[in-house]
């Protein structure tokens, strides 16, 4: 085979950290790799998709279907096909898209790497192709879920949770630090269940502040946080730890009792209620993302209401909505009736975001005059772009500076708030 390879990432941060770790496998091998590229000379196509919503499932599908074209019109050699989607669709995507040399599950990067020509190698566990901007980067602490929620297919296509052990975690920040990476993001699909298969106790906690011990990083940032049984240890990591963002995406996907018991969430009304409620006490200016979820089975108007008054009331920082998407093999698909018309799921989401905006509107209005230290992260025409530790990248309010100075990416400085839109913020150096 040539050897030069195109890896194409859909689909979540999650997938863009498997997709680094093939990549430094297949570098060691001695292939040239590009990334999401439109070149027209790498041979060989590595498709790693998602296959967690319909949305999601779509765009995999017709990624998969334009690069088989283009096998077919002879300008690739080779076309493989990873990641959820042909984990969970492998047999079906085989029958209807035989163009593609192979498909390959979640875990199989050992015959991925196998197939093209290579060889994988042991000691290369923990090494990355980074994809993000050399000054941040994603850090994969577990695999797989053991909550079940009703709505989700994750188990389905990832497993049971799998904790990747301790001190390999450490040995890979501590590789990022030393390449230049400043702010270190937590992710799996629950990480606060970090640790209880292997140490027969929840120790994302204690991976939290041995994470801050490690020189050059100056930033440790925790997502998808689940927020049933959360742990009291990692609410003392976030407010002792200087080097702990302010900040926790936590996904509470509704409030209503009826439809929180309906989706298995594991926690009530009042429960959800009470942690916000000690989040924002003992960790003072935190930040909180959530994503929610309408029109899952069941949901009333009252329901809805609910929910509404959830926003208004919480007011969080950062949110993001998704009309429900029934995904076969589920609980949901198989004991309830998707009984909510697609029209009144999406003018519910509409609602909920139309109302968040003007909540993002006024927090952002209260941060003008305020001074705060924020990370560069690129230069746009006449602005330089940052963000403070209030926003993850890709994702969150951009801080907008207008300058001809240049710092590099990375580097962290003051700066004074003077201007605020919905979304952005504009300052000024201190």
């Amino acid at each position: 085979m040539k050897r030069k390879i195109n890896v194409i990432t859909l689909g979540c941060s999650k997938n863009l950290v498997d997709s680094e770790h093939l990549m430094a496998q297949l570098q060691r091998n001695g292939f040239e790799i590009v990334h999401d590229s439109n070149e027209t000379d790498a041979r060989i196509v590595v498709i790693n998709t998602c296959g967690f919503i319909g949305d999601a499932k779509e765009e995999s599908v017709n990624t998969i279907l334009a690069f088989a074209d283009a096998k077919t019109k002879g300008c690739i050699d080779h076309l493989f096909v990873m990641g959820c989607l042909a984990e969970r669709y492998r047999e079906e995507l085989r029958e209807e898209i035989p163009e593609v040399d192979e498909y390959f599950g979640v875990n199989d990067l050992r015959d991925i790497v196998k197939t093209v020509g290579g060889r994988y190698r042991d000691e290369l566990t923990g090494e990355r192709h980074l994809t993000t901007p050399g000054h941040y980067a994603y850090l994969k602490i577990s695999e797989g879920c053991n909550w079940g929620c009703g709505y989700c297919a994750i188990p389905l296509i990832r497993g049971r949770h799998v904790s990747v052990p301790m001190e390999e975690l450490l040995r890979e920040a501590e590789m990022l630090a030393a390449r230049g990476v400043r702010e270190l993001i937590v992710i799996a699909q629950d990480t606060t269940y970090y640790g209880l298969d292997l140490y027969g106790e929840r120790r994302l906690g204690e991976l939290l502040r041995r994470l801050c011990r490690i020189d050059g990083l100056e930033w440790v940032r925790l997502h998808y946080a689940y927020p049933a049984q959360f742990p009291t240890d990692v609410i003392d990591a976030l407010r002792d730890e200087p080097k702990m963002c302010k900040y926790l995406d936590i996904p509470f996907q509704h409030i209503s009792d009826p439809q929180l018991k309906s989706m298995r969430r594991g926690l009530n009304k009042a429960q959800t209620y009470e942690l916000i409620g000690e989040l924002r006490r003992r960790i003072p200016g935190i930040a909180l993302r959530t994503t929610l979820l309408t029109g899952y089975p069941g949901e009333s108007e009252a329901d809805f209401d609910e929910l509404l008054e959830f926003v208004e009331r919480v007011r969080f920082e950062r949110l993001g909505v998704f009309p429900y998407s029934e995904e076969e093999g589920t609980y949901s698909a198989m004991r309830l009736r998707d009984d909510v018309p697609d029209k009144v799921k999406q003018r519910r989401a509409d609602a909920i975001m139309e109302l968040q905006n003007r909540i993002s509107a006024e927090n952002n209005r209260r941060r003008i005059g305020t001074r705060e230290r924020i990370i560069i992260d690129r230069r746009e025409g006449e602005f330089l772009v940052g963000r403070s530790q209030y926003d993850s990248p890709e994702v969150d309010t951009e801080i907008l500076i207008e300058t001809d100075e240049n710092p590099s990416p990375g580097t962290f400085l003051d700066v004074k708030i003077t201007e605020a839109g919905d979304y952005d913020l504009y300052g000024k150096f201190v």
